[in-house]
């Protein structure tokens, strides 16, 4: 009696992998034995880069941040503390969107902040 292959899971294996690289350069999309390494190789870039975006963001809103700190006088890290101390609470993520595109509120905070700070 000849050996029994599981041809159906084999050739779903297969596809999915291909299914994963398509759109990749050459044999990268054809051929599994590449189209797997390619794969693999790349599931492993986003998940190191899914961690990444996170400190690439953090260090825009801070950048944000200093620079909009720095047209009203101050500096990041003397605001940053300044916040702190007095216990209000808005993220990094705000505070550079209000620098962006609201720099007079941005401009009354840090005033606030520094006001009742002295």
């Amino acid at each position: 009696m000849p050996r029994a292959r599981n041809r159906v899971a084999s050739r779903q294996r297969r596809k999915k992998v291909l299914r994963l690289a398509k759109g990749y350069w050459g044999s990268r999309s054809k051929v599994y034995t590449v189209a797997k390494h390619a794969v693999d190789k790349g599931l492993q870039y986003s998940y190191r880069d899914r961690r990444k975006r996170k400190q690439h963001f953090r260090r825009l809103w801070i950048a944000r941040i200093n620079a909009g700190a720095r047209l009203n006088g101050t500096t990041y890290s003397r605001l940053s503390s300044a916040l702190r101390k007095q216990e209000i609470a808005l993220n990094r993520k705000v505070l550079a969107d209000l620098a962006m595109n609201e720099p007079e509120i941005f401009a009354q905070v840090v005033q606030q902040v520094h006001q009742s700070d002295a």
